[in-house]
């Protein structure tokens, strides 16, 4: 008992430890201003880009996968303050975000499209749980600059 007490205030201070605010979307538009992406779509293809802008549970990973939870499908992972980006056939897929929880975003991609999914962490019963949304571009591009490339199993899906 003693130690899940001890693990529950060391989680909620890391939790409320990286919480960061957005500046202003004006401010975000600004600093993007002539910065290019890492990536673009391949010929023919989309590209996804999903952050993980907070450094609440760091060392959980944050496992991403496409339009299923078959290994084959995981495409790479983040820990706080990451990114992975991966390209996909234009079309309608399911992005999945594995922590203590699965979470689901659908998008709808065209050719040569760029799309932002961020993950969210979230005190979980026993790690991190995970929420994952769909960002505007400028936020999207404005989290990549500001972080660090994660661990990508798979470019291209």
């Amino acid at each position: 008992m003693k130690f899940l007490k001890i693990t529950s205030i060391i989680l909620a201070l890391a939790v409320f430890s990286g919480c960061a605010s957005l500046p202003k979307p004006e401010e975000m538009k600004t600093d993007i201003v002539g910065y290019e992406l890492p990536e673009l779509p391949e010929a023919g293809k989309a590209i996804v880009y999903v952050v993980r802008p907070s450094s609440v549970g760091s060392l959980i990973r944050f496992n991403v996968f496409v339009d299923d939870e078959e290994a084959s499908s995981e495409m790479g992972f983040t820990r706080g303050s990451e990114y992975i980006y991966f390209n996909l056939m234009p079309g309608s897929h399911r992005i999945l975000s594995k922590a203590e929880n699965w979470a689901e975003a659908t998008v709808t991609d065209n050719e040569g499209g760029i799309i932002f999914i961020q993950q969210d962490a979230e005190m979980g019963l026993i790690m991190a749980r995970n929420s994952i949304f769909q960002l505007p571009d400028y936020q999207g591009k404005y989290q990549v600059k500001h972080l660090e490339l994660g661990t990508i199993i798979k470019a291209d899906k």
